[in-house]
């Protein structure tokens, strides 16, 4: 079958002229447009603040004034014929790119590579499978798709070096914001009997559920909920029936604080919270919160700026 050829259409404006810009664009028949713009963008920021504590200052640079649409048509006769059609009377130069299906789809591959974490763990993107896995090493495939990360970031990194230090053989991890699910499949690698993951994001259930798959990992041992464990009661009760010997929650400082009022009744007695997700200059907000409701810092890793705390009852 032959690969099908696509190219990206960037079409610079002002604020101004972008309601018009993307009016006259839906008019011509162009219905999917991809916007980026610096004002939305911040208050995407803004109105999402509970969800992270930093952005990357690359990533604020390169937003930087912009204010574009983008759509994309085959790189054919009959797209050129389309971009004709779209374009006419836009009275705005644009830039066309040519780009492959391959392009989008699997070009962002090339910025994962197998990580060593650890004395033990190795973290694997699932397309660098069958390479040879270094001697001692536990290996850990993962497919993030394009939502979720691959064990990169510090924060990532801190909690599976602590979810690799307190994995007792048999014991139950309940893994809070799992994202592609790696720190709860990491200790089912690493020995744990079951887990059980939850995000907030219902994307989450079936891209862990996956990785688990890759993993030899079943749904016997691994199970996924979607939700929001702060105000879903039902779910918060569904999870305080077992409870569990390791409790991880790589999320943000100020989704943290509020947990840690409810991680008591989620630890088993002898039982580990292990947070991470939590920029340095916030690390005294997050300490207060867990000795204000019980929890005794038991130990602290650091990286990068970020910082992952254990605790206990």
């Amino acid at each position: 079958m032959e690969e099908v050829k696509w190219l990206e259409i960037t079409v610079p404006t002002t604020p101004e002229r972008l309601d018009e810009v993307c009016a006259r664009l839906t008019a011509a028949g162009m219905a999917q447009l991809v916007i980026e713009d610096e004002g939305d963008f911040l208050r995407f920021l803004e109105e999402n603040r509970p969800h992270w504590d930093y952005v990357d200052q690359e990533l604020l640079d390169r937003m930087r004034g912009v204010t574009r649409v983008k759509f994309y048509v085959t790189d054919d006769a009959d797209g050129r014929a389309q971009l004709e059609r779209y374009t006419r009377g836009l009275d705005l130069e644009y830039a066309a790119v040519p780009l492959t299906e391959n392009d989008w789809a699997y070009s962002w591959q090339k910025y994962y590579r197998p990580l060593e974490i650890g004395r033990r763990l190795y973290v694997v993107p699932e397309w660098e499978r069958g390479k040879p896995v270094p001697e001692g090493r536990t290996p850990l495939y993962l497919n993030p798709g394009l939502t979720f990360g691959t064990g990169s970031h510090a924060s990532t990194q801190l909690c599976l070096e602590g979810v690799e230090a307190r994995t007792a053989p048999g014991c139950h991890v309940l893994d809070l914001g799992c994202g592609s699910g790696i720190l709860s499949i990491a200790a089912l690698c690493l020995g744990a009997a079951e887990a059980m993951a939850v995000d907030i994001d219902p994307k989450a259930v079936d891209v862990t559920y996956e990785n688990a798959a890759l993993n030899g990992i079943g749904r016997e041992r691994c199970t996924v909920r979607a939700g929001d464990v702060l105000t879903d009661r039902a779910l918060f009760r569904e999870l305080a029936r077992r409870r569990y010997d390791l409790v991880l929650a790589n999320i943000v400082a100020d989704v943290i604080i509020p947990l840690s009022a409810r991680v008591p009744e989620l630890l088993a007695p002898g039982g580990t919270f292990l947070c991470s997700g939590i920029i340095d200059a916030r690390t005294g907000e997050v300490e207060a919160a867990l000795r204000k409701n019980g929890l005794t810092v038991t130990e602290k890793r650091e990286k990068n700026g970020w910082v992952a705390l254990e605790a206990r009852l």
